[in-house]
């Protein structure tokens, strides 16, 4: 006792815009037909179903040409954090999807923080190659290089002190 109906826009779990679909008549009547993300397949709204296909194909083809476009641009990016380090040159912290995906925004790169790859946040300086899964199972990398902001603290730190003696102060004496 399923209908059938024509979805208008992409529902999760059950298709996309312009798909043919059986789902249970309560489904239709309660949510898709309320929300307008479908209309009952009828023999003339069978007709709309090649107007949907084509604003589908329109819309995918201009989804996967933005993602290449970002894929190419990432491409050249090389994000820099300058983080503190300690003398054995560990970082102190750590640089995790969420600074990545702020620093790309920075730079006009919009890319959600869900679809940065890190196997763990980074925390050793170095060179690094992250990747990013765009829409339309696209692949987008980029370079993160981490160095250390305190370098010139660490080499004036280790310049040699002069050993030596503080002078003492002579204490003033009140009962003279």
């Amino acid at each position: 006792m399923a209908v059938e109906v024509i979805l208008k826009k992409f529902v999760p779990g059950l298709g996309a815009e312009a798909d043919l679909v059986k789902v249970k008549p309560g489904y239709v009547r309660n949510y898709l037909l309320p929300q307008d993300l479908a209309v009952v397949a009828t023999t003339a709204t069978k007709k709309l179903v090649e107007e949907l296909r084509r604003r589908r194909a329109e819309r995918e083809a201009a989804e996967l040409n933005a993602a290449e476009e970002l894929a190419t641009a990432l491409k050249k990016v090389t994000i820099t954090f300058q983080v503190e380090t300690s003398r054995q040159d560990k970082v102190f912290g750590s640089i995790t999807t969420n600074d990545i995906a702020n620093r790309l925004d920075t730079l006009g790169h919009v890319v959600d923080r869900k679809k940065i790859v890190l196997d763990r946040p980074l925390k050793s300086l170095g060179e690094y190659e992250v990747l990013v899964h765009l829409p339309m199972s696209v692949q987008g990398r980029f370079k993160v290089v981490l160095e250390s902001a305190n370098k010139d603290a660490d080499a004036v730190a280790e310049t040699p002190k002069k050993k030596g003696r503080k002078p003492r102060v002579a204490e003033s004496g009140a009962g003279a």
